[in-house]
């Protein structure tokens, strides 16, 4: 079949297409012959019980520096115009990507939504993950620098972290002495209206944190992320290195016990995060990690998402 796809993402002329996620999926979008339309977030609008979108017809190539090549600008009605909307901008988690949500949860369901908006808008990373707290490792979400400090007292060393953060910018490591514990949780408390989240530091951060790729709840693929040199942060977008990996027991145990939560909702791609057996986050936003897993697994993860989202339409 033939698919018209409108991607809600960031602008095309920031993409690095050697690791970027949406634009692998977007290709094997385009080598199965469907139609894409690119969007940003701002486009969207809505009245007499419409939802539309300013876009472009776009096609892509694997050409760095002149991977796409806009058409003329057109309204789309999301509810008529397109089969599928990906919704893939980067965050922040505002009010912004808020209404993006609910917004597009108005074309459902004559039109698929990936990931379902709805489900997006109730599933943050570093709140969502708290419905599988048997699995993650010791755990605070707070403003209290009182809690904080008790925290810390029971646990040793910590991890201080926005609760919308995310590529792994503004993560803190506060050793046991506790040094400048008061001044980070007074810098989190002004830029931050939300409270922040704290968690025992897991040691073994430096043999890896594992991003887990699930499709449709079926665990599809995985990549070992190595800090960098002085860095606690692994994420590919701050300076982490990918290395082939393999699933343990524990974590084929986690992907078994959210996999079906995560299809009931409507949560097509979903990339988790666990460090030495915890689960640490449930990205559900905009989920990368995929050139990298399919470079080293020799597999296609943009044709298991095609292969669910077609099957979704069947």
């Amino acid at each position: 079949m033939s698919l018209r796809v409108a991607v809600q993402m960031d602008p095309m002329e920031g993409l690095n297409i050697a690791g970027d996620s949406t634009f692998a999926i977007m290709l094997s979008a385009q080598q199965r012959g469907h139609r894409l339309f690119h969007y940003l977030a701002p486009h969207l609008s809505y009245s007499d019980g419409r939802v539309r979108a300013h876009a472009r017809r776009v096609e892509v190539r694997r050409e760095q520096g002149n991977h796409f090549e806009h058409g003329e600008w057109e309204t789309l009605d999301l509810a008529d115009d397109v089969d599928v909307v990906l919704m893939r901008q980067d965050p922040p988690f505002d009010l912004s990507y808020i209404t993006a949500t609910h917004l597009l949860e108005r074309v459902q369901p004559g039109t698929l939504v990936v990931n379902d908006p709805a489900s997006v808008r109730n599933a943050p990373e570093k709140l969502f993950v708290l419905d599988f707290a048997q699995f993650m490792p010791p755990t605070l979400i707070t403003r209290s620098l009182e809690e904080t400090r008790a925290f810390q007292a029971r646990h040793g060393e910590i991890v201080v972290k926005p609760l919308y953060g995310y590529a792994g910018g503004a993560v803190f490591r506060i050793g046991r002495e506790g040094q400048n514990l008061g001044a980070l949780t007074e810098l989190f408390s002004h830029v931050w209206v939300e409270p922040f989240m704290v968690q025992a530091f897991l040691p073994d951060v430096t043999q890896g944190d594992k991003r887990i790729v699930l499709i449709d709840g079926k665990a599809t693929g995985a990549i070992n992320r190595i800090p960098g040199k002085g860095e606690i942060r692994s994420n590919l977008a701050a300076g982490g290195t990918a290395q082939a990996t393999e699933l343990t027991a524990r974590e084929q145990e986690i992907c078994e016990t959210i996999g079906p939560e995560l299809a009931r909702r409507g949560l097509l791609f979903v990339g988790i995060d666990v460090i030495g057996g915890y689960l640490t986050e449930i990205n559900v936003t905009s989920p990368t990690g995929i050139v990298a897993i399919d470079r080293f697994n020799g597999t296609d993860t943009p044709g298991i998402i095609w292969d669910a989202i077609e099957a979704k339409l069947q």
